[in-house]
């Protein structure tokens, strides 16, 4: 008796240090989702406060051309984004891990060191640069080309999306390619591969996961971003971020708003649904 006494105090002691972490994701996490999720189906005063019921009027709403034109151009530029990050991440976590190994610690370091400055900061920073008293001006206008401005734009939202993001598509992408045997490079070169049949054939397959990866922590970031597209792009095609916001703040609809909050959040869910079968349709094809 006294042994199974023993035993169960491990249990028990187990389950009371899950509970300051299990308190904090029911408080932080679920329950102010289902605040939110709960909002999008009532009714709203005349004021857009909340008043309770239960309609489906805000997400019929959403069929609204106004919304589906955020929704789409939310989905097209999270999606261009995502495709250049991985395409620059690509380039860049490969000349990094071609570089010796006590200069790809460095290197990296580099990439995550202007991302310790405000976030604001940043994003006011590329308004310096592309604005018509920036550096780039100032070289065009070398050329005759004064008066030369990229702000606002939606080149520059890309380019400031692409800043933003660039260090999460990195990283995966670098893990990846850190764990492939350079052997296997030397081997397909010695086959006849050039530079494009390596990256094909080897090293683009083996790093696959990371690129997957890469994907999923710059689509779905992309889709609620409302600073840069106001900044930079001067809030002309304003993103999901940009409509929640205003739904909140601006027109003061609160349902509105959550229902908006919850179609984002079911993006996102299926794109990390779909990265994740990519995912375990490439660990399948690797174990076979």
């Amino acid at each position: 008796m006294i042994h199974l006494g023993r035993k169960e105090r491990p249990k028990r002691g187990s389950l009371l240090l899950l509970i300051p972490g299990v308190a904090s994701v029911v408080l932080l996490g679920i329950l102010p989702l289902f605040i939110v999720a709960r909002n999008s189906f009532a009714v709203a005063d005349n004021y857009g406060g909340i008043v309770g019921g239960f309609t489906l009027e805000h997400y019929t709403k959403l069929i609204d051309p106004v919304y589906t034109k955020t929704l789409l151009f939310s989905l097209g530029l999270g999606l261009l984004n995502t495709v250049v990050c991985i395409v620059v991440g690509y380039l860049t976590s490969y000349y990094i891990v071609s570089r010796p190994e006590g200069r790809q610690g460095l290197l990296l370091l580099l990439v995550i060191i202007p991302f310790w400055t405000d976030f604001l900061v940043r994003t006011f920073a590329w308004i310096t640069i592309l604005g018509s008293g920036g550096p780039i001006a100032g070289v065009l206008g070398i050329f005759g080309l004064s008066g030369f401005s990229m702000i606002p734009s939606n080149v520059a939202v890309v380019l400031g999306l692409l800043y933003a993001f660039l260090p999460t598509a990195i990283f995966p992408i670098y893990a990846s390619m850190r764990s492939i045997d350079p052997s296997l490079k030397e081997a397909a070169t010695d086959l006849g591969c050039g530079w494009w049949g390596v990256h094909r054939r080897v090293i683009l397959p083996l790093s696959r996961p990371g690129i997957l990866g890469a994907a999923l922590l710059t689509f779905i970031p992309t889709m609620g971003v409302f600073v840069i597209p106001v900044l930079l792009g001067g809030g002309k095609d304003p993103l999901v971020g940009n409509l929640i916001v205003t739904l909140y703040t601006e027109f003061r609809n609160q349902p509105m708003g959550a229902a908006v909050s919850m179609v984002l959040l079911v993006l996102m869910v299926l794109s990390m649904g779909l990265i994740g079968l990519l995912m375990r349709r490439t660990s399948t094809k690797k174990g076979a």
